[in-house]
């Protein structure tokens, strides 16, 4: 900034004029009046020093403060701004501007994911970089990913987001004001799959039925996944994937496959503990749920109405965006060494 200003007065010497002293020191537009302060500022006091400020000096956002704060976040990053304000005897206003404007950081919800050991994360790289270099080749492009989920008759709540605007908590009526729970709630399973050119039905599992190896060969396999070559492909071959669960990797589930769909994920070659790689996990199932459960239902079949009409709305862009980021967290698992990419 003085140098800007040492510059702008040797050229006003030079009788240079503020509109070409903005094009020779290629100064933004926007800054005009800058010029036009500094040289005034020089013609009054013969320098182009600030004008001292009114307004009492900074003691508390202090240099000592923010290396202070700064040291005991390093120390514990899972520390409360309100326990460090009490602790340094200043405000918690000032300690989030220290955090935020000062050090560039902010507070982040922290998450449960399951353990995963060393085992499984040397597992989880071997097979990312074994499934990247498929889809490098193109193997992959036709791929399908299933899943399965629960849903129940409940409302669908962020707890992060989930806020009511209102002059005060008494004022908000009782169906925006609470959230009913039950102790145990309806619901039912469904089973559905996506790819970057089209969906499968959903499919409802009947109440009381324990998907095993036959049931889901019977109930989703065979009726299903068998005819996607046609329905959902237009004849060209496709690759399956499905997760680790029992029910998919049973040996007469993956002969199954071998017999009926020649291109799938083998279960030795889909990562283990991996729902950050799936993305009916990671995108379809809670843009799903956000839908179909804004509100709660009074019956499982309105809870299945409702999924069905939403799921034919997703837009087929949204699943394709879903499906064609698979390839880049295939990366950033292998970046993190196996760890959780969400």
């Amino acid at each position: 900034m003085e140098s800007e200003r040492s510059a702008i007065i040797e050229l006003h010497m030079a009788g240079k004029s503020p509109s070409e002293i903005l094009k020779l020191l290629n100064i933004a537009k926007g800054r005009r009046a800058f010029i036009y302060r500094t040289i005034n500022r020089y013609k009054e006091t013969g320098d182009t020093v600030d004008k001292p400020r009114s307004g009492r000096p900074c003691s508390v956002m202090t240099s000592a403060l923010k290396k202070v704060v700064r040291e005991r976040i390093r120390r514990n990053p899972h520390r409360s701004m309100r326990k460090m304000a009490l602790e340094l005897n200043i405000s918690r206003r000032a300690i989030q501007k220290v955090v935020k404007r000062d050090l560039g950081m902010r507070s982040f919800k922290r998450k449960k994911v399951q353990f995963l050991s060393g085992s499984v994360k040397e597992k989880r790289v071997s097979r990312s970089k074994s499934l990247l270099a498929l889809h490098a080749i193109g193997v992959l492009e036709n791929t399908i990913f299933s899943d399965e989920k629960i849903f129940t008759i409940e409302e669908a709540t962020n707890s992060q987001n989930d806020r009511v605007i209102s002059t005060s908590v008494s004022a908000i009526p009782d169906k925006f004001r609470y959230i009913s729970r039950m102790k145990k709630p309806l619901s039912v399973m469904v089973l559905a799959g996506v790819s970057a050119v089209g969906r499968t039905p959903l499919i409802f599992i009947p109440p009381g039925v324990k998907i095993n190896a036959k049931t889901y060969q019977e109930l989703v396999l065979e009726p299903v996944v068998k005819g996607l070559s046609q329905t959902m492909f237009s004849g060209q071959q496709f690759v399956f994937q499905q997760d680790g669960a029992p029910a998919h990797t049973a040996n007469t589930t993956q002969d199954w496959l071998k017999h009926n769909i020649p291109n799938f994920i083998h279960k030795d070659e889909w990562p283990p503990y991996s729902p950050d790689l799936n993305p009916m996990d990671y995108s379809v199932w809670s843009t799903l749920e956000n839908k179909a459960c804004s509100v709660s239902h009074n019956t499982v079949s309105s809870l299945k109405i409702s999924l069905c009409r939403e799921w034919e709305k997703i837009p087929q862009g949204t699943l394709r965006a879903a499906v064609e980021g698979f390839p880049n967290r295939l990366r950033a698992v292998i970046s993190k060494k196996g760890g959780y990419i969400e």
